[in-house]
């Protein structure tokens, strides 16, 4: 519920999503499009997690998982390279490092044990 809700915010709202993180959406007028990009992403993560089950499921959890690790490294990535301020980047670390955390325990809970043997 909470990906899909996210999704659906950066999708709606772009802007305000953005804020809440201390985005400056306006210094780049193409900024919106990219936020609904990752809002779609979290939509159908949200969705197909939300609406299946067994293999399908564990599927869907594998990938939101995916996600996750690699928006951790985003922003990482972009504190390192000075694109984000130091508190932008713990801002944009919190929500990815939390789903992670939430993607792992979702899997174990389907019998997958690690991100190993999760196939991630």
């Amino acid at each position: 519920m909470i990906r899909l809700a996210v999704g659906a915010g950066a999708w709606l709202a772009p802007r305000l999503t953005a804020k809440a993180f201390l985005l400056d959406m306006d210094a780049n007028p193409q900024a919106p499009y990219l936020g609904r990009l990752f809002g779609a992403r979290d939509v159908a993560l949200g969705y197909g997690t939300m609406t299946s089950s067994g293999p399908a499921l564990r599927k869907w959890l594998t990938a939101g998982l995916a996600c996750d690790v690699a928006d951790t490294l985003a922003a990482v990535a972009g504190g390192r390279d000075g694109s984000l301020t130091r508190l932008q980047t713990v801002l944009l670390l919190a929500p990815a490092i939390t789903g992670v955390g939430m993607g792992l325990v979702a899997l174990k809970g389907q019998g997958g044990g690690s991100a190993a043997g999760a196939g991630v």
